[in-house]
C-alpha cells in the first residue's frame, strides 16, 4: 500500500526556486535588448512570467489530479493525434529564423509543438510498455511499434530543423524502453540503424558540417560559425569564482547571441560565477534524484514509466544545454528548462512536473 499522502516537497519547491531563478536571469539577459528592441525593459520579463504563471496554476492542478486518467486508449489517441497534427501544422505558418518551429497567433502569443510532444511521447510510451514488460524480447509486436510514434515525432521536429528537440525525444525513448526491459543489443541495432541517416544531417547539411568542424576546433572560425561557443566560453571564463555581479554581465550586451534562451547558463556563469553555476546544477540534480526516487519507489508499472519519462526529459535537456555552453558537445538549440527564456518550454515543463507531482503522492 502507498504510504505517501503529500506531494514531494523537496521537488516542489526546487521547481519554483528554478522558475524564479530563471524569471531573474532571464530579466538580466534581456533588459538592455529589450530596451533598443521594445523601449521596454521589461518586455521579455512580463511575457516569461505570463508562461510561468500559467505554467505554475496548470502544474497546481495536475498535482491533483489522479495520473491514472492518462492512462487510457481515447486519452493517449486523442493526444497523439492532437500533437501530429500541430507538428506539421508549423509548416503552413512563416518560418521565423529560417525555421518553422512555431505556431504564430498574432503579434503577441507563439506556440511550440515540439514542446508538447516531449511529455505526450513520455504518456505514449509508459500507456504502449507498461503492460508489455513481459514482451521485451519480441521486436516486431513490441519494440518496433514502440518506436513508430517516436521516429514520427523525431522525423517531423527534424524537418522544422530542430535536431536537438529531435535527439532528446530519441534518448528518452531509448531510457525509457531500457527501463521496461528491453536487451542493449536492440538498442545497439537500433542507434546503427540511425547512424547513417545522423550522419547525413551533420556531415551533409552545410551550416551543420560546420557546427561540427567548429566544435573540434573552435577557434578556427571566431566570427563566423565559431562565434557562439567563443562568446560563450568567453562568458564563462570572465565569471571566475564569484562572478561580476547579477545585472553587471558584459557579453549580453550583444556579443553573446541567444544569451536569454539557449545561451543563458553563460550568462549565469559570468554574473553568479562558478558558485552560482554550481547551485544551478545541483538543483537539476535534487530534481533528477527526486524524480527518480518516485519513479523507482512507485508500485505502479505506468506510474513508474511516466516519472522517469518526465524526470529524464528535463535532466537530459539540462545535460545537452549545458555541455553546449561549456562547448562539451556541439551547438544544438535546446533550452534550460524552466530557466531559458521560452513560453511553452516553461509551461510544458510545469505541467508535466505536475504529473510527477501526483504520482509521488503514491510511492511508497
Amino acid at each position: 500500500m502507498a504510504k505517501r499522502v503529500g506531494v514531494d516537497k523537496w521537488l516542489f519547491f526546487t521547481t519554483l526556486l528554478l522558475v524564479v531563478v530563471g524569471l531573474t536571469m532571464v530579466f538580466s539577459a534581456s533588459a538592455i535588448v529589450a530596451q533598443e528592441h521594445y523601449h521596454n525593459p521589461y518586455y521579455y520579463l512580463i511575457r516569461q512570467a505570463g508562461w510561468a504563471a500559467g505554467g505554475s496554476l496548470v502544474m497546481l492542478a495536475l498535482m491533483n489530479i489522479d495520473y491514472t486518467r492518462y492512462n487510457s486508449p481515447r486519452f493517449i489517441y486523442f493526444m497523439l493525434c492532437t500533437t501530429t497534427l500541430l507538428l506539421v501544422a508549423v509548416f503552413f505558418f512563416p518560418s521565423s529564423h529560417n525555421t518553422h518551429r512555431w505556431i504564430h497567433f498574432g503579434s503577441f502569443f507563439s506556440f511550440q509543438p515540439s514542446e508538447l510532444a516531449k511529455p505526450v511521447l513520455v504518456l505514449f510510451l509508459a500507456w504502449f510498455l507498461h503492460t508489455r514488460l513481459d514482451e521485451m524480447r519480441d521486436w516486431r509486436r513490441t519494440l518496433l511499434r514502440a518506436a513508430i510514434i517516436p521516429g514520427v515525432f523525431a522525423l517531423l521536429v527534424v524537418k522544422q530543423p530542430d535536431l536537438g528537440t529531435a535527439l532528446v525525444l530519441v534518448g528518452v525513448t531509448a531510457m525509457m524502453l531500457i527501463l521496461a526491459g528491453m536487451e542493449w543489443k536492440y538498442l545497439i541495432m537500433g542507434f546503427l540503424a540511425i547512424l547513417p541517416g545522423l550522419v547525413a544531417l551533420l556531415f551533409m547539411v552545410a551550416w551543420r558540417r560546420q557546427r561540427m568542424l567548429v566544435f573540434l576546433n573552435p577557434g578556427s572560425d571566431p566570427q563566423g560559425a565559431g562565434f557562439h561557443i567563443m562568446q560563450s566560453l568567453i562568458a564563462v571564463g570572465t565569471g571566475g569564482l564569484t562572478g561580476r555581479g547579477y545585472m553587471e554581465g558584459i557579453q549580453k550586451l550583444f556579443y553573446l547571441p541567444e544569451s536569454a534562451t539557449d545561451f543563458i547558463f553563460a550568462n549565469i556563469a559570468e554574473e553568479l560565477g562558478f558558485i552560482g553555476s554550481i547551485v544551478i546544477v545541483t538543483l537539476f540534480v535534487v530534481l533528477a534524484v527526486r524524480g527518480l526516487r518516485a519513479a523507482f519507489r512507485s508500485r505502479d508499472p505506468f506510474g513508474r514509466m511516466v516519472a522517469f519519462g518526465i524526470t529524464t526529459t528535463i535532466v537530459l535537456q539540462a545535460f545537452f544545454n549545458i555541455s553546449v555552453v561549456l562547448s562539451l558537445v556541439p551547438t544544438k538549440g535546446i533550452p534550460l528548462p524552466l530557466i531559458s527564456y521560452g513560453g511553452t518550454s516553461v509551461f510544458f515543463t510545469l505541467a508535466s512536473i505536475g504529473i510527477l507531482l501526483n504520482i509521488t503522492r503514491k510511492a511508497d
